[in-house]
Formats: C-alpha cells, structure tokens, sequence
C-alpha cells in the first residue's frame, strides 16, 4: 500500500519543474508524509567512519536539503547520516533559473545551482540541537575576495552543532572555485579550516570533496595535500562537466551532471585515491541501488551517498539500499561492512 502512494507521489512529483518538486518533496517531508522508521541498522551495518559511530553507511548527500531546513523528517528516512548545505557566510541567491533538469532516460540531473542558501547564520540556527548525525557541506559566496577564507567562517558558525563538515572545493557552478584544488591553494585551505576547527570546543572530522574530473596526477596531488593537512577524510566525488551519451532535451545543458552517467567515473576516482591514502573515503556519485553502494564500499569507500536517486527512486530509497546492502554483506560471508572496504579495488583501476 505505502509502496503504491510513493510510487504515485513520485509520479506527480516529476509532472512540476524539477526545481519546483524539489520545494514541494520537502514541503511534504515536513508535513509528515516520509518515512517515519528511523536509521535502517543492523551488527553488519554498523560502522565508524572518521570517528563518526553510524547506524548504516547510506548517506544523504549534500544539495538536498541546502537551508537544514528538514533535519527531522530525514533522520527518519532510513539514512545512517545525513549532509545539508552548501552554506555560505552570507545569503545568496544562486544562479538564474532554470537551473536544475532531469534526464529520464539517463536516471540523471544537471544542475547550475550556484550555491544558493540561507546564508550560514539561518542554517546554524536551524542546526542547533538537532539529534542524528548531520554534517554541513561549506562553501563560499560568489563574489567573496577571499574564498579560502569563507570555509573556515562557516565551520567557525557551524561547528559547534555538527557531526562534520566538508570543504567543497568541488562544485563546478561558482566560476574558478574548482581552481582551489590546485596543490598550493588547497593546502593553504585546509590550513585555515583546520586551525579554525581546532579552535571549536568539540572539533569535528574535516572532509574534503573532490571533482571527478581531475586526472589521475591531479587526485594523486589532493591525496598527497589531504594526507599532510590533517583532516579526516575525503569525499569522491561531486558531480562532473562530461556529456557523454547523453538523451533528451536537456543534455547539452550548462552545469554538474549527477545520476547513473557518473557512477563509473566516480567509482574509478575512489578506487585511484584509495590506493593512494588511509584516510576513509565517502563514495558518491551515480549511488541508485545496493549493488552500486555495494561495488562503492569494495571499490574502497567506508560509506556512500546519495541524492539523485531518490528523483527516480522516490525517498524510501535509502532504506531499500541499506537493507539490500545488508544482504549482500550477508550473501558474501561479511560480518561487517568494514571488511568489505576495498576488496574489489583491483576491479575499478
């Protein structure tokens, strides 16, 4: 019965602009109309990530709740843990519309969105207190003149009501904001969110989002940067600039693809970086099934995320992953998800 009102919610979400049934999804998670179960879990699906303790490794991506402003409803929705943002230090607008668009017969997105938000002060507030495990995506304003500098003055209004953060150097909407993964603008990054994250009363893991479109000599110089800044982790990859047999109307359109054309690239970027640090790696990208998150975990990742999934799939989806992943963990003699982390690494380099 609940699987034939999702599936019809689904179907009358995707009649309305992409942007607009984005709104109405959380208008409607907001209204009580999600899942209300809790974090999927189990003795296999516990695990520890950076020092984070997680129900499940099934993670909501970053973009889908931008203003934190359905914290509740999706600690609800099956996710082990949780990402809101970008956050920026002041409110911005973003990009013009439109600027977000399905491709159906691809399972994918391109959006421009240009990091619109509330601005850091509303989304602190709105974080305050909240009970499950919730980390906040930083980014920086568009017209900031000192972008380095905006990571660590969100994290430094943030941090003290979140579980981690994440530096995203990696979205291809805010113009040269990608020029930051360069060695030496990298490392000078990471220096001041770190400093700064050492000055919160509780520090929290510092990840780094990475593009799926460096070249191999390129991850192999974030790897040696992340391994030598201290943070906790990274997070490969954000969504790419590649149109490769694409389908529909909307496919030449300026913007990060996101979706089923990006699983294999990202994965082949985890795989390469995981043969390159210790540090844990979130796998995203392409994420739309317990098979997908399954190949992520053994192609190196400890946990995955997802968002443009659940376009198609609808919001129980992370529940049905987590529990097929469990399975799967079952079916292959694992006693933890931990132990499959990298054991189908050779696969994907």
């Amino acid at each position: 019965m609940f699987r034939h009102l999702d599936d019809l919610a689904l179907t009358v979400l995707q009649q309305f602009d992409p942007e607009r049934a984005h709104g109405l999804a959380l208008t409607a998670l907001n209204m009580g109309l999600g899942p209300s179960g809790g974090p999927v879990t189990s003795p296999r699906l516990r695990t520890t990530v950076a020092g984070i303790a997680m129900p499940n490794p099934v993670g909501l991506a970053a973009g889908f709740d931008k203003n934190a402003t359905a914290l509740g409803p999706l600690s609800r929705c099956g996710f082990g843990f949780i990402e809101v943002g970008a956050a920026t230090p002041r409110p911005q607008p973003g990009n013009a519309k439109p600027r977000l668009f399905r491709l159906m017969q691809d399972q994918a997105a391109i959006n421009r969105f240009g990091f619109n938000n509330d601005g850091m002060e509303a989304i602190a507030a709105r974080l305050k207190g909240h009970k499950g495990i919730v980390g906040l995506n930083l980014g920086a304003n568009k017209d900031s003149g000192d972008r380095a500098g905006d990571f660590a003055q969100v994290l430094a209004a943030c941090g003290d009501h979140i579980d981690f953060a994440t530096v995203n150097v990696s979205s291809p909407n805010t113009e040269k904001l990608r020029d930051l993964q360069g060695k030496a603008a990298l490392a000078a990054l990471l220096a001041g969110v770190v400093a700064t994250n050492d000055a919160l009363k509780r520090p929290v893991p510092v990840f780094l989002k990475i593009a799926p479109d460096l070249s191999l000599d390129e991850v192999a110089e974030v790897a040696e940067v992340a391994n030598a800044s201290g943070i906790a982790g990274i997070i490969a990859t954000n969504t790419t600039l590649d149109r490769n047999d694409l389908h529909g109307p909307h496919k030449a359109e300026a913007g990060g693809l996101s979706g089923q054309p990006l699983f294999e690239k990202s994965t082949r970027v985890l795989a390469h970086l995981a043969g390159l640090t210790a540090l844990p790696i979130i796998g995203v990208g392409g994420v739309g099934s317990a098979q997908q998150a399954y190949d992520k975990i053994r192609a190196g990742a400890c946990a995955v995320q997802l968002y443009t999934a659940l376009v198609y799939g609808g919001i129980r989806l992370a529940e049905d992953i987590a529990k097929g992943l469990d399975a799967l963990l079952e079916r292959d003699g694992f006693a933890n998800v931990a132990d499959a982390v990298g054991t189908g690494r050779g696969d994907w380099t």
